[in-house]
């Protein structure tokens, strides 16, 4: 019998097969889920159905998640087919790319509302439109940085949303909690994906990094995969309002020596 055996799961942000929303869609599978998922809609018929089918997914439908009523939408279509969730992935984000460069100080006034809004404010509504559906023991997990902690080079307006994103995590573990539902997010190391792609400079920031983190490795979206397959399990039924740290032990280091 697998872990999650009977519960059902909607991913929200699998661009591709190298998309950490991807190993975690998987890991969710693997362990037992039924596993729905929503992207953009530019990407669901030539990337996403695909992945769905392989592992028998029931459940594919676009999403503009800057859309109260694609959102709306998206979850009265889940309710009719499926009923009840207990997963909700949110690994949404998005910027200006003109904003992943260079000084935070040039930030443009839209350039940060679509950052705060896909990036940040989507959690909030997805989880709003997911509650009916969510039970005693539901999960919903998001995906954070830490350039949401620390200044990163280049992270810029994104590592401002992946702040707010954490609090809105503590905030809705508040709200939500009393009625047995979860919220946690997962703060990943660096791993190439088409998202990273879009911060100037990753490469400088991928390359080095499995000889500075102190696992000396670099993370998989396997390795984030693993870790939601315990927030979104009763491995993890006391556990919410957190951001838990898949970095190979990146955060804890003060000044990171090489070798």
């Amino acid at each position: 019998m697998g872990l999650l055996d009977g519960r059902k799961a909607l991913v929200f942000g699998v661009a591709n097969d190298h998309s950490i929303a991807w190993g975690i869609a998987k890991a969710l599978h693997d362990a037992g889920a039924t596993v729905g998922f929503s992207s953009v809609e530019s990407l669901v018929e030539r990337r996403v159905r695909p992945l769905a089918a392989s592992i028998g997914s029931p459940f594919v439908e676009a999403c503009d998640v800057s859309s109260d009523d694609d959102i709306r939408a998206v979850m009265a279509k889940w309710g009719e087919q499926q009923g009840t969730l207990d997963i909700l992935v949110h690994a949404v984000a998005h910027a200006k790319r003109e904003d992943l460069s260079g000084a935070f100080v040039n930030t443009s006034r839209d350039g940060f509302a679509l950052a705060m809004d896909v990036s940040a404010y989507s959690l909030v509504a997805l989880a709003r439109e997911a509650r009916p559906h969510l039970r005693r023991g539901s999960s919903i997990l998001t995906l954070s940085y830490y350039g949401a902690e620390k200044v990163v080079a280049n992270y810029n307006v994104m590592g401002v949303a992946k702040a707010a994103l954490e609090a809105s995590v503590r905030y809705l573990a508040a709200d939500l909690g009393p009625d047995g539902i979860r919220v946690n997010a997962i703060s990943a190391g660096p791993i190439r994906t088409l998202s990273a792609g879009g911060i100037a400079d990753f490469r400088r920031l991928y390359g080095p990094f499995d000889q500075i983190a102190p696992l000396r490795a670099h993370i998989t979206i396997e390795d984030v995969g693993r870790t939601a397959l315990y927030l979104g399990s009763d491995l993890s039924s006391a556990v919410t309002g957190e951001v838990v740290y898949v970095d190979g032990g990146f955060n804890i280091l003060g000044v990171p020596t090489l070798g």
